[in-house]
């Protein structure tokens, strides 16, 4: 695809439209709009536009669409699939701007929001009215809900409320032609026309700029308590998550933690927690309820389903901070092992009875190619992240053996029922691998939306597919 690089009469135009305050061109600024957290890679933008309406987008994107200007948007930046890279340059549009909530409706159970709002933030607002918005991602403290709908993002509370698409009722996006549309209604069931808003969710960018959300709210759970559960196997601790739900219990959230990946957010946290010698995975147990009481008995009756593996000490945290010190060490896991090495992250995903044989067959693959793997994630509804360390090995290893290992990898997740992304989506990083779930039909149905939406393809180009 050829698109027109950016002149001084598309900047003049930039400056008009959204005052100089919002338009950069510094390396600096560029630099810092080239990336997000995925591994290393960087492409820098040739202008970054920081708009502060949805008129304002409207705008740009009508401008960008007519001079054929790739248009990538952005905000935290915090995804770990290159969704948000500028991979042809162009425009980065942050949403970051947009950061309003507008309100908060405690009668219906809904809120509206821009999309540069920040995902803890809102959590935290309409936590003050009793009110709560599940969806958790590692990075909740600084992810934006625009990008948390574009990438339909979970977290470990999906395991028992859901992933974001469960809470999205309706969207104002802005498309590739400028045109301003809200993809849905304010209700709770709609069977008119297209769902739309479920396309735009999940969508990475590729199809439009969201701007406004409309959230589904629920009752804020009083209580909650989590246990920290050492298993001196890892098969064992994977094979306990099917057992757990058979049993009929449904916690809010089950995490699985492989030694090293423990170990590596012990030392990156600088947390006092001891992981003994023979404990080789934990699985980190949140159940929510109206009591304490409720809430024990079911921790009781996980003990006695998992007393027939072996286990090492259960740790019980209730308070805030107690429960705030163990889920820190999971939700740092990911930052603690790229501080660690060079490495390829996969965000694999299989149905739950399938994880012990995901996880074994991951490091058989390992070991056929020579690298370590630090293997933790959403245990509870079958998500298992698969971190690649290169360490020691040699450039040429990593260029050359990393692919065919990745591929391996997906292949069998898919032969056990599973697919290549469970949160993370497709983006820059893992289209080459969609020949492995999807057939050339279905990636050709996805190229035809895409050319009805966006005709020329301006919007985040070189994403899910060429």
């Amino acid at each position: 695809m050829k698109y027109k690089k950016i002149t001084n009469s598309d900047i003049t135009f930039f400056i008009k439209t959204l005052s100089e305050d919002n338009v950069f061109c510094s390396e600096a600024d560029l630099k810092k709009y080239s990336h997000d957290e995925t591994e290393d890679l960087s492409y820098l933008p040739e202008i970054v536009l920081k708009p502060c309406s949805t008129k304002e987008i409207s705008e740009c994107l009508e401008y960008c669409n007519k001079q054929n200007i790739p248009v990538t948007a952005c905000g935290a930046r915090t995804g770990l699939s290159g969704g948000s890279i500028p991979l042809y340059g162009g425009v980065a549009l942050s949403v970051e701007n947009l950061n309003k909530i507008i309100s908060i409706d405690k009668e219906n159970l809904q809120a509206t929001v821009e999309s540069g709002v920040i995902n803890q933030n809102f959590k935290s607002e309409v936590e003050k009215s009793g009110l709560f918005y599940p969806p958790d991602p590692a990075s909740l403290g600084s992810c934006m809900l625009g990008g948390n709908v574009a990438e339909n993002s979970g977290g470990p509370k999906a395991l028992k409320y859901g992933v974001t698409r469960d809470y999205v009722l309706n969207l104002e996006v802005v498309l590739a032609d400028g045109s301003i549309i809200w993809t849905g209604a304010n209700v709770l069931k709609n069977a008119t026309g297209y769902s739309f808003t479920d396309l735009i969710v999940g969508s990475e960018g590729t199809l439009a700029v969201i701007t406004k959300i409309v959230f589904k709210l629920i009752a804020l759970p009083p209580k909650s308590a989590t246990m920290l559960i050492p298993f001196k196997s890892a098969e064992d601790a994977c094979k306990s998550v099917s057992i757990i739900f058979n049993s009929g219990i449904v916690p809010c959230a089950l995490e699985f933690m492989e030694r090293d990946a423990l170990l590596l957010a012990v030392e990156y946290s600088q947390n006092t927690i001891i992981v003994e010698d023979d404990e080789k995975a934990h699985l980190l147990i949140e159940v929510d309820g109206d009591n304490m009481n409720s809430i024990f008995s079911v921790f009781e009756n996980i003990s006695k389903l998992l007393s027939q593996f072996n286990l090492g000490e259960i740790k019980i945290a209730e308070t805030h901070k107690e429960k705030e010190k163990i889920w820190k060490l999971r939700r740092l896991v990911g930052e603690a092992v790229k501080k660690h090495s060079i490495y390829k992250e996969e965000d694999t995903v299989v149905p739950r009875f399938q994880l012990p044989k995901l996880l074994l067959g991951v490091k058989e693959i390992g070991k056929k190619y020579n690298f370590r793997s630090i293997c933790y994630g959403h245990a509870g509804d079958g998500n298992l992240h698969v971190n690649i360390l290169k360490e020691n090995n040699s450039d040429e290893f990593w260029n050359n053996n990393v692919k065919l290992a990745i591929r391996e990898i997906f292949k069998l997740t898919k032969f056990l029922g599973g697919t290549i992304s469970g949160e993370h989506g497709i983006g820059l990083v893992q289209k080459e691998y969609l020949d492995i779930v999807f057939g050339k039909k279905m990636i050709s149905l996805h190229k035809e939306i895409k050319k009805v939406f966006d005709p020329k393809g301006i919007l985040n180009p070189g994403k899910i597919f060429d």
